[in-house]
C-alpha cells in the first residue's frame, strides 16, 4: 500500500474560488499527477467548512471556507480527512457540525473528532493490498477539544493518547500517527516533543507524522519507527500577502507499506494559487537543509535549534513581556515559573481556570 499524506489545507481569499470550483490543477499543479500514484491520499483540513458567522472567543484566527471546497478535495483524489487540529472548531458546534456535513455529502471519510471525548478517540482504520492501517489523530489543547458532553477534536493526552495507540496496534498491522501540535514555526522539536514521540514508537506507533508548525522541521528513524517533526503546510497561500520564509516550503510525506514501512518525501512550495511541486535548484534546497537538520537530531545540536528559537528577539519578547509587566522582580518571576513547572500546582491552575473552550449554542 502506498500512501501520500499532506499537512494542512485551507481554503483562503486567494484560492477559495479555486477550491469551490474544483479547479485542481491551479490549486495544486503538477501533485496532481503525484497524488494518481498512491492507494490513499491524506490530508489534514485546518479550518471549518461552514456558511455559519458564529465564531468562537479565542486567540488567533477563526478560519472557515465554503462547504463547497470539498469539490476540490474530490478531485485531487484525497480519500482520509483528518480534523483534529486547532482551527476545526473556529466557529463552534455548528461549524463543525457544518464540516462533518460536508466531508460526508463529498462521500470523504475522516477521523479526529467525535460527539465527546470518548467519541473522538474511537480507532479509525484503511485497508489495502492486504493490510491494516491504523490511523491516530490527535491535536493539542487550543480552543478545540471534545469535552465529556460535547463534540470537537480528539485531544492529546500523555496516557489516554499512549493507551489509543497500543489499542489499536493490537488490531492492526501498522499504525501511524498524526498530531497536530508543537510550536509555530520552529524547524525543531521541543524536548518534550521529542519524548512524547519516542514513545508514540515504543508502544505501537510506525510512523509519527507532526502537522501544524507551518514550517518544515526535522526527521529521524527511532527504534525503527518514522518521526516527523513538521511537514509544513499543503495548500494554505494567501496569494499576494506577505508570510514569514518557513511559510512557503513543505514536505509530501510517502509511507510504502509492504513487509515493513518505508518512508520518503516530496518537496513542494507555496505559488500564489496555492502550491506545486518544487522543482530543479529549489528541490535541491529544500532536502539539503531539511538532511542537515535531520543530523542535529543524532548529534545532540537540535536543542541549540530549539533554544535558539525561544530566545529570538520575536519570541523571546513576545513570551516575557508580559510576564515582567506582571512581576516587577525576579523572585516573583521565579515564583510564577514555579507554578508553570511544578505538575501539582498546574493541576490546581487548570482546574481554577479552565481554559476558554465555547460553543456558540
Amino acid at each position: 500500500m502506498k500512501i501520500l499524506i499532506g499537512a494542512d489545507v485551507v481554503p483562503t481569499e486567494a484560492t477559495e474560488k479555486y477550491f469551490a470550483d474544483g479547479d485542481v490543477e491551479t490549486l495544486f499543479g503538477g501533485i496532481c499527477n503525484l497524488a494518481k500514484n498512491y492507494d490513499r491520499v491524506i490530508i489534514n483540513l485546518e479550518c471549518a467548512l461552514t456558511e455559519s458567522d458564529g465564531a468562537i472567543k479565542k486567540f488567533g484566527p477563526n478560519i472557515k471556507a465554503s462547504p463547497k471546497s470539498t469539490n476540490a478535495l474530490k478531485a485531487l483524489g484525497v480519500t482520509d480527512v483528518m480534523l483534529s487540529n486547532n482551527h476545526v472548531f473556529d466557529f463552534g458546534t455548528q461549524g463543525l457540525r457544518d464540516t462533518m456535513a460536508a466531508l460526508d455529502e463529498a462521500g470523504i471519510p475522516y477521523t479526529g473528532v467525535g460527539e465527546n471525548d470518548t467519541d473522538s478517540r474511537k480507532p479509525y482504520f484503511i485497508e489495502g493490498a492486504g493490510k491494516r492501517i491504523g490511523i491516530v489523530n490527535v491535536s493539542e489543547h487550543e480552543y478545540n477539544y471534545a469535552t465529556e458532553g460535547r463534540l470537537g477534536a480528539n485531544p492529546y493526552d500523555p496516557y489516554l493518547t499512549m493507551e489509543d495507540i497500543r489499542n489499536t496496534r493490537a488490531v492492526a498491522d501498522f499504525v501511524i500517527v498524526i498530531y497536530h501540535g508543537g510550536k509555530e514555526h520552529c524547524r525543531y522539536p521541543s524536548p518534550r516533543l521529542r519524548n512524547l514521540s519516542h514513545e508514540m514508537i515504543r508502544v505501537g506507533a510506525d510512523a509519527v507524522i507532526m502537522q501544524h508548525s507551518h514550517c518544515i522541521g526535522c526527521y529521524e528513524k527511532f527504534e525503527g519507527g518514522h518521526i516527523v517533526y513538521g511537514q509544513g503546510n499543503f495548500n494554505f497561500s494567501y496569494g499576494e500577502v506577505e508570510k514569514k520564509p518557513t511559510w512557503y516550503t513543505s514536505l509530501l510525506v510517502e509511507l510504502d507499506i509492504e513487509k515493513e514501512m518505508n518512508i520518503s518525501f516530496h518537496p513542494i512550495v507555496t505559488t500564489l494559487t496555492g502550491c506545486d511541486l518544487a522543482r530543479g535548484k529549489d528541490a535541491v534546497e529544500i532536502l539539503t537543509a531539511f538532511n542537515e537538520r535531520n543530523a542535529s537530531l543524532l548529534d545532540g545540536s537540535w536543542r541549540d535549534g530549539w533554544h535558539a528559537f525561544c530566545t529570538s528577539e520575536e519570541i523571546f519578547n513576545n513570551y516575557t513581556e508580559k510576564v515582567e509587566r506582571e512581576f516587577d522582580d525576579d523572585e516573583k518571576r521565579q515564583l510564577f515559573a514555579h507554578f508553570l513547572d511544578c505538575e501539582a500546582h498546574t493541576d490546581v491552575w487548570r482546574e481554577l481556570y479552565p481554559t476558554w473552550n465555547h460553543t456558540n449554542d
